[in-house]
């Protein structure tokens, strides 16, 4: 019996089979990085800067380096398909993540041309060389061009069909290119190195002097080269494809920059050091020879069959960095279609061999459309400058990722931050703009291109990707205008905690004479329009009622908003943000299920994003409260802190003790020292006289504080400074009590806002 019929996946749950190991994406990077550009390049960037040609290749590795630990980190957190692009658009979402994902496309759609044409070009140069007779007939009849031409279709539309089958496939073809290109060109640097080793004075003689265009043919031949070290960011454009990808893309990425590196100085140096030409000297030789250069070096000091090997390592170069660029050029589109920045079509997964087949054939109908039509050289200078543009925003987004999410951790971090993303993003702006130098078609090709994609974006894709972000949608309800300066914003969702919550709300709605508000967010599935919500919201009200026959009780005017939302943050965010509260107070549950958030999606948000200040609280059981032990070291979280303690002892009459954490070895000064920090604090509230003060004994202050917590039945901390450097939320230490303590805990954040205007008035 025959079995159903197969369909496309839904765009919505796309998913690759993870097939490509770290042997298959080192040889991703490494296929893509020892391209047709070290064939052509290697004499231009003699003839230009002589034998500091080594020094242009080393320092454009260091450049590479700087933003291949960018790609590393990125990629490590964020597995996903698109690389740069979905680094970037995560970071700048909206027209700068689509500019840059286009950008990103267009590049490798040149970098795909380039090789398709370059692979045409050495095809028939080697047919030229060993079978002229029929390389005479074959252009006789197809012209000069054509034969060329026929081969770039021809080899095009081979590896588009090899990379619809699949990335294991992919892979494996990558992997016996890349091994058999390192092997011509490791014979090739033998053979080179045996000729220097027999003649080392020579050979020596051969760099000097090293600088004979001073230190500016230094820069340009970098400028010249930079395109060869593209091809590790590869790599991280196929991460969905590659096992345990938080390990296995940082090692991938140096392991291909390293072996790559080595193999080019190793290239230059062979090359410089042992050619002996008739006149002049080796780098002039290398200059006048330019894209064949290596091949007349072969002529110097291999066999016979040199010639022939170094076009057949041009050959397989060409077709190795085509192979592994269709690849990463294919997923860009698709990870922008998947992103509704591109047809949706081109995101469908083919249900038998897993690969984007549709993005794939479409990006290989361009790349042969621009290899026919189009004079490449210009346009590959205008790729260039657009992956060094990229290459900068992937650097500043790492920035901006960091300060966002700094919770979420990968396999890997970029040394010497923020050091090391700034150098890449200065040198590679630097590289970019020397572009300018060489040809000021690239630049206007690439304002084009730009221009050209924001003006699609605003006309069609704005509307599509507007219209799948989520939304929030605001519940109308009788309520008479509010007359209160400061409002209290609840949050409701477990019914258990209403009444604690509107317990701690209550004695600072009388004292700021505010009022409270009481929230209950409706949230739905991100493919529902948000007024399908309203099915559900009756579901809210009893929480509400609860809240606010409560209030009522306790003489403090209370009223419900109701909001329904794709994402519960929205909602509470967007209420506090309407209703212009002054505090935000809400429950938590005391840990998050994954490892990308400290306290769970909502609360992490909410923490980031508040608009004002901000008291969160992981309640346990139902215990009544009657002891609080709120430690301090000063600053105005906890200050803040304070002040809402003093405010629950004189409406219940808690006993309050405030401590300080002091090391073992602390002598008596020190103890001193601290207790004045607690006592400041208890005067500057309004506790003193009411508050006990202590000191607690700990070699480290969170397990100290955890300890102790458990003779009280509440702990309360303002989040700590150093919050602002550590990259977490509330600051190491509130977050440790916070997650391992048994006995409630409440957290108090002032806003970003008001902390500034203290720090300035005492500043001032």
């Amino acid at each position: 019996m025959s079995s159903p019929p197969k369909k496309d996946v839904d765009p919505d749950g796309v998913s690759f089979a993870r097939n490509l190991g770290l042997f298959d994406a080192s040889m991703i990077g490494i296929g893509a990085m020892i391209g047709a550009g070290i064939f052509v390049l290697t004499g231009i960037a003699a003839g230009e800067a002589g034998p500091a040609a080594l020094l242009s290749f080393a320092l454009n590795g260091f450049v590479t380096l700087l933003t291949a630990l960018s790609y590393a980190e990125l990629a490590s957190a964020y597995p996903k398909a698109g690389g740069g692009y979905a680094y970037i658009k995560k970071a700048f979402p909206g027209p700068a993540g689509f500019a840059s994902g286009w950008m990103l496309w267009f590049c490798y759609i040149i970098a795909c041309a380039l090789y398709a044409r370059g692979f045409g070009s050495y095809f028939w140069e080697f047919v030229q060389t060993y079978f002229p007779v029929l390389s005479n007939v074959v252009h006789d009849a197809a012209g000069h061009r054509g034969p060329a031409l026929s081969m770039t279709v021809l080899v095009g539309t081979v590896f588009v069909l090899i990379n619809i089958r699949g990335t294991a496939l992919t892979g494996n073809v990558e992997n016996v290119i890349t091994m058999a290109k390192i092997v011509i060109l490791g014979i090739f640097i033998i053979y080179g190195l045996k000729q220097i080793f027999h003649l080392p004075i020579q050979a020596a003689a051969s760099f000097k002097p090293f600088f004979p265009n001073g230190f500016s043919g230094v820069v340009m031949a970098m400028g010249l080269t930079f395109i060869a070290f593209e091809g590790y960011d590869l790599i991280a454009t196929v991460a969905e494809e590659i096992k345990s990808p938080e390990k296995t893309i940082p090692r991938a990425t140096m392991i291909s920059l390293a072996v790559t590196v080595v193999i080019y100085l190793l290239i230059l140096v062979v090359c410089i050091g042992a050619i002996r030409p008739e006149t002049g000297t080796s780098w002039q030789f290398l200059g006048r020879y330019q894209e064949t250069a290596i091949a007349k070096a072969a002529e110097n000091f291999m066999p016979f069959f040199g010639i022939a090997l170094i076009i057949f390592g041009g050959l397989l170069s060409t077709i190795s960095a085509l192979n592994a660029t269709i690849l990463a050029s294919s997923r860009v589109a698709f990870s922008m279609s998947r992103d509704k920045m591109l047809p949706l079509s081109l995101c469908r997964i083919h249900p038998d061999y897993r690969t984007p087949h549709l993005a794939i054939a479409v990006t290989g109908v361009i790349v042969l459309a621009i290899a026919l039509l189009f004079p490449i050289h210009v346009i590959g200078s205008a790729a260039s400058v657009m992956f060094l543009l990229t290459f900068a925003l992937v650097n500043l987004s790492l920035i901006a990722l960091r300060r966002k999410f700094p919770e979420l951790k990968g396999g890997f971090r970029v040394p010497l931050y923020p050091v090391t993303p700034i150098a890449a993003i200065v040198l590679n702006l630097v590289l970019a703009i020397y572009q300018f130098n060489f040809d000021a078609r690239a630049w206007y090709i690439t304002i084009v291109w730009v221009i050209v994609g924001l003006f699609i974006y605003f006309m069609h894709f704005e509307k599509a990707t507007a219209a799948d972000m989520p939304q929030v949608l605001e519940v109308h309800q009788a309520k008479k205008t509010s007359s209160y300066s400061y409002r209290i914003l609840i949050p409701l969702y477990n019914p258990d905690n209403v009444i604690p919550l509107m317990k701690l709300a209550i004695p600072l709605a009388r004292a700021y004479e505010g009022e409270i508000i009481v929230l209950g967010v409706v949230d739905i599935p991100i493919h529902l329009p948000p007024h399908e919500g309203m099915r559900w919201v009756h579901h809210k009200t009893p929480l509400l009622k609860k809240a606010i026959q409560f209030g009522k009780e306790q003489g403090v005017e209370t009223r419900s908003a109701i909001r329904i939302a794709h994402r519960v943050y929205d909602g509470i965010l967007q209420t506090a943000v309407a209703e212009k509260a002054s505090l935000v107070l809400m429950g938590w549950k005391g840990y998050a299920t994954t490892r990308d958030r400290i306290f769970g999606e909502v609360t992490d948000k909410v923490v980031r994003l508040t608009p004002c200040d901000l008291i969160t609280i992981k309640l346990t059981g139902d215990r009544p409260l009657k002891r609080i032990l709120i430690p301090t070291a000063g600053g105005p979280h906890a200050s803040l802190a304070a002040e809402y303690v003093g405010l629950l002892q004189q409406a219940y009459g808690y006993e309050v003790n405030c401590c300080y954490v002091t090391p073992p070895e602390a002598d008596d000064h020190e103890c001193e020292i601290a207790r004045q920090w607690v006592q400041k604090t208890v005067r500057l509230t309004g506790l003193e006289g009411t508050a006990r003060v202590c000191l607690i004994e700990g070699k480290h202050i969170a397990p100290a504080l955890v300890k102790a917590a458990a003779d009280y039945d509440l702990i309360v901390l303002g989040a700590s400074r150093e919050g602002v450097f550590s990259g977490v939320l509330f600051g190491e230490i509130p977050e440790k009590v916070a997650r391992y303590s048994k006995t409630p805990v409440m957290i108090v954040k002032r806003h970003e806002g008001a902390v500034k205007s203290i720090i300035k008035r005492v500043m001032g």
